[in-house]
């Protein structure tokens, strides 16, 4: 079996923000020579997401206004008070989850329709990586 690691690192200039991140994970894939097997990628931060989902500009709209209004960066957050301004972050990070696995088939992310993978950010401004690690034959 062939193992395969690689870092992504990001640092975006907003305190939120969603990137497409498939492409990345597509040149992993191929630089690891797996042609059936698994990836993993997961945010190696606690306030930040790695999922799948459309690549549609009006649906990122929609994911921040609804992660805000359950989990609003100007709420009280009991986290905060330990000197931090990202309990919301937090919590934003817990909804949206850590990781994705995907097929690997062909050599190839073996996707539904309109699926991409994305790295979602919750408390940028600073730089943050994440993992993929493709297993397989």
């Amino acid at each position: 079996m062939k193992s395969y690691r690689e870092e992504l690192w990001f640092e975006t200039t907003s305190r939120r923000a969603y990137l497409n991140i498939t492409p990345q994970v597509e040149a992993a894939v191929k630089k690891s020579g797996v042609r059936e097997g698994l990836v993993l990628v997961n945010a190696m931060h606690i306030t930040a997401s790695v999922y799948i989902n459309d690549d549609e500009p009006g649906l990122l709209h929609d994911y921040d206004e609804f992660l805000e209004r359950i989990a609003p960066h100007e709420a009280r957050y009991r986290h905060n008070d330990t000197g931090e301004d990202n309990g919301d972050a937090h919590v934003k990070r817990q909804i949206m989850g850590r990781e994705i696995v995907v097929a690997v088939t062909g050599g190839k992310l073996d996707f539904g329709p309109w699926e991409q993978i994305f790295y979602g950010e919750f408390d940028g401004r600073r730089r943050k990586r994440v993992l993929i690690k493709v297993i397989g034959e």
